[in-house]
């Protein structure tokens, strides 16, 4: 049971503040609660709450971006061949596929191209570059990568390929100048505004700017991409503020009713046929499935998903990447179990503040995602490498407040590449340089970090009384929805609560499902890996809890349920 310190976001605003605030804007008080501990000032509560495309930057105020643009139409106009060169994770999958099918759209001469994760790995390579040429390719378009590729961009350049950068990864000190545009928000000098986009988002702002150059309506963009650029913003986990708030709420509008017929047969598979699409859908079923094509197998099939409209082909695609997720469950169990062996068998673990595992023969496609739940359940930043005949391929993920970027930029000369954000970055590493790296970053992590920054904090939005543990309540909160990264879906505490029930549920007892009692209202709760706390509880017991309100439908009768994110005697 990890300690967890509750900070609550704003515990300075007066409740005439938020009254008033409620009043001025008509909107429910808990509404202008959660909003005001957010930062969010009165005059921005109508912009947040309406979610409105208007609140669309026009694409063309981004650095490059009419660069990009009359290139493009320039290859549209003389029929040039043009390559798509994406990623392999979710948001270069849904970036490939928007920007593909939007070029397809206005007759161009277009292929899309993923590198393979295990023989090529991330960005563009030399060989992938030297194909193209080979196949008369004389525009090629990154989507999600790039802003690294120095190298690789001259190359084409001196091979008679123009190359165009549309990224959101952080830029290093230098950026490949001999490409015709590198779009991407995250360049120190742009003063787009907004500097949060995924990859997918940035594609996104590419097509509306060639929309607008063509004479077309943005709002048929919207109307046709949404769904696509929502997906790859949930699965990259950036910010959902701003753009991505309006790309992704009008994203899952369209999923509500997929027309894709991939999305329709992944959401099938998934089994969350006909329910209400969330971010968490998005998220928890849609994306893993996505990944596992780029994780065990090739990207190219998950992007064949999103543009087919052959229903047969939807369907096994999607039965495909079902079962390649679930091989993908397998190999990762076993990882994330010689992780913790190796982790128990570590002496001096317990003064390391980053952890760096490496071990011949792990898959690296999944080797990320073992890194993000080994991260979780120690707090501390995790990287995970992959050894293949003395060369390492890593995937780390970070805790907040160690930018993980930063810091193997200070590693810089052990390593062979890197790249990424604050949170999750990739690396290439030579096998004899892995002991010193691991000496280095835990070196530079001391001098950055405290030992109270790897405590996990649970950042409370507001205090509830037992008349606000209602259905009522939990549908007023929803309307701060999409939820993610940045506006997290808002947690609560209610103090002194009496345990009325309790008992271990799941699999080998490791949730919690309880009941408590405050100001006469009874109510349920459910802890997912919550079992432990069972030991602690005596029913009677004053306890003081975290959570999130949730709607529990059970044969057509909703009540509420509490989420726990912890629970203090």
């Amino acid at each position: 049971m990890t300690r967890k310190v509750w900070k609550f976001r704003n515990e300075n605003i007066k409740p005439d503040v938020v009254r008033r605030a409620a009043e001025e804007k008509n909107v429910p008080r808990i509404i202008a609660n959660v909003l005001l501990n957010r930062g969010i000032e009165i005059s921005g509560f109508d912009e947040f709450m309406s979610k409105s495309k208007q609140g669309i930057k026009n694409p063309m105020t981004m650095l490059d971006m009419d660069k990009a643009v009359e290139r493009i139409v320039s290859a549209l106009d003389k029929k040039e061949k043009i390559a798509v060169y994406g990623d392999y994770d979710v948001d270069g999958i849904t970036s490939t596929a928007l920007l593909y099918e939007f070029l397809k759209s206005r007759g161009a001469d277009v292929i899309y191209y993923i590198p393979d994760r295990k023989d090529e790995g991330y960005g563009i390579n030399i060989m992938a570059v030297n194909k193209l040429i080979k196949q008369g390719m004389k525009l090629l378009i990154t989507v999600d990568c790039g802003i690294t590729a120095i190298g690789e961009v001259e190359f084409a350049k001196l091979q008679g390929m123009d190359v165009i950068i549309t990224d959101h990864h952080t830029c290093k000190e230098r950026i490949p100048t001999a490409a015709v545009a590198v779009v991407n928000p995250k360049r120190p000098e742009d003063e787009y505004g907004f500097d949060g986009l995924a990859g997918v988002g940035v594609a996104f702002k590419l097509v509306l700017a060639l929309a607008m150059k063509l004479g077309m309506k943005t709002g048929q963009v919207f109307d046709r991409y949404a769904d696509i650029a929502a997906i790859g913003t949930i699965a990259d986990v950036v910010p959902l503020i701003d753009e991505n708030r309006i790309i992704v709420d009008k994203g899952l509008k369209l999923l509500q009713n997929p027309q894709r017929p991939g999305v329709r047969e992944l959401l099938e598979v998934a089994g969350m046929g006909g329910k209400k699409v969330t971010s968490s859908t998005v998220a928890f079923a849609l994306a893993p499935r996505m990944n596992a094509a780029g994780r065990l197998g090739t990207a190219v099939t998950a992007v064949e998903l999103l543009l087919t409209r052959d229903e047969a082909r939807a369907r096994e695609i999607a039965a495909e990447l079902d079962r390649e997720n679930r091989e993908r469950q397998e190999t990762e169990h076993e990882i994330n179990r010689e992780a913790l062996d190796m982790i128990a068998a570590d002496p001096n673990f317990s003064k390391k503040k980053v952890i760096v595992l490496a071990k011949e023969g792990w898959h690296n496609g999944v080797i990320g995602i073992v890194a993000s739940r080994i991260m979780e359940q120690f707090y501390k930043p995790t990287i995970l490498i992959s050894l293949t005949d003395g060369v390492g391929k890593g995937s780390g993920r970070s805790i907040s407040g160690f930018n993980l970027f930063d810091a193997l930029n200070d590693s810089d000369e052990l390593l062979t590449t890197f790249g990424g954000h604050a949170v999750a970055a990739g690396l290439g590493i030579n096998e004899a340089n892995l002991e010193k790296f691991s000496t280095r970053i835990n070196q530079y992590a001391d001098k950055v970090m405290k030992d109270g920054d790897m405590i996990p904090v649970v950042k409370i939005d507001c205090m509830l009384g037992g008349s606000n543990l209602s259905v009522a309540t939990a549908n007023i909160i929803s309307k701060l929805e999409p939820y993610g990264m940045g506006n997290e879906r808002p947690v609560f505490a209610v103090k002194n609560a009496v345990v009325t029930a309790f008992a271990t549920v799941g699999a080998e007892n490791k949730h919690l499902r309880m009941q408590i009692e405050k100001d006469g209202v009874r109510v349920n709760c459910i802890g997912f890996g919550f079992g432990e706390y069972a030991r602690m509880l005596s029913v009677g017991d004053t306890v003081h809890l975290a959570f999130k309100l949730d709607i529990n439908s059970f044969q057509g009768k909703d009540t509420v349920q509490l989420v726990l994110n912890d629970i203090k005697n």
